[in-house]
């Protein structure tokens, strides 16, 4: 007796042929040109590459940079809930205007928002012209970078934590309420365990685009070398000298080291999720609420 298998009607076409195409254009947006990257680096010799990526310039704008991506991403990971907190909780007027307000830093050219905010944080701005009587200068120091790469990368937050928000059911506060836990108490044991994942992907998704960010910071940074200077501006300093294998150099350490630290929060944001999926589908725990409110 013959028996047939038919396979499930798919809108698209099979494991091997969207396989090879993602594959294949993987490779062409991806990994060829990483691959480049790297084979152009290997034409230094072990000496060069280490003058060419730990010379005391180099060291300094490595310290800023991630330094600067760092505080920025955590900055919009406080911030930024918040944000997102009140655009999902809260009805008041124009909030349609500050739901758009938050996107801007996708729209905007990087060279704009740089512009803009030299502008606004110069001793002779908007902002700026307050700040410095009082002995807090933001343009052109290493302060500055890092309210541009805060700018840049809020959106990343926002957008990441309120669809979660958004479908997050609020009776499981009302239960918590119910069992004596305090607002703190239920926030940290039950809004903070369902919204954290995404919270840890927008924090790593500001955070990877502060590192690479060039255009909002040479504006305002005012690129003083060993104090206010980025390691994005070396490499194109070193790419208008010609200097291709130097300028790759760089990019392989902080691609290298940029890819260790999202794979770590990429880690941390795998046991989280999982953490999560075990806790009964994000049921309020009776038990722990009641220890914690005793």
């Amino acid at each position: 007796m013959t028996t047939f298998t038919f396979k499930k009607p798919s809108a698209l076409p099979g494991f091997g042929v969207t396989l090879g195409i993602t594959v294949a254009y993987l490779s062409l947006v991806v990994l060829i040109p990483l691959a480049a990257t790297f084979l152009k680096t290997a034409t230094l010799q072990w000496d060069q590459f280490v003058r060419a990526v730990a010379s005391p310039r180099v060291l300094a704008s490595y310290r800023l940079t991630f330094s600067a991506a760092l505080g920025g991403a955590l900055l919009n990971a406080v911030f930024g809930f918040l944000v997102a907190w009140v655009l999902v909780r809260y009805r008041f007027p124009g909030k349609r205007i500050v739901d758009a307000v938050v996107d801007l830093p996708f729209a905007l050219p990087t060279s704009v928002a740089g512009i803009s905010l030299a502008a606004v944080y110069s001793g002779n701005g908007w902002i700026g012209q307050f700040l410095e009587p009082l002995g807090l200068k933001i343009a052109f120091t290493p302060l500055g970078v890092l309210v541009a790469l805060t700018f840049i990368g809020l959106p990343f937050v926002v957008r990441t934590v309120q669809p979660v928000l958004e479908d997050f059911e609020r009776e499981q506060e009302e239960a918590a309420a119910c069992l004596g836990a305090s607002r703190w108490l239920t926030f940290r044991r039950v809004v903070l365990p369902a919204v954290a994942p995404a919270l840890l992907t927008g924090f790593a998704l500001a955070f990877a685009r502060a590192l690479g960010e060039y255009g909002s910071v040479i504006f305002i940074a005012g690129n003083v070398p060993m104090k206010s200077e980025i390691t994005s501006l070396l490499i194109i300093t070193k790419l208008e000298q010609y200097d291709y294998a130097g300028a790759t150099a760089l990019a392989v350490v902080m691609l290298a080291v940029s890819f260790a630290m999202l794979l770590l929060i990429n880690t941390l944001q795998w046991y989280l999720q999982r953490r999560t999926s075990r806790g009964a589908s994000g049921a309020v725990s009776v038990p722990a609420i009641e220890g914690g409110a005793q």
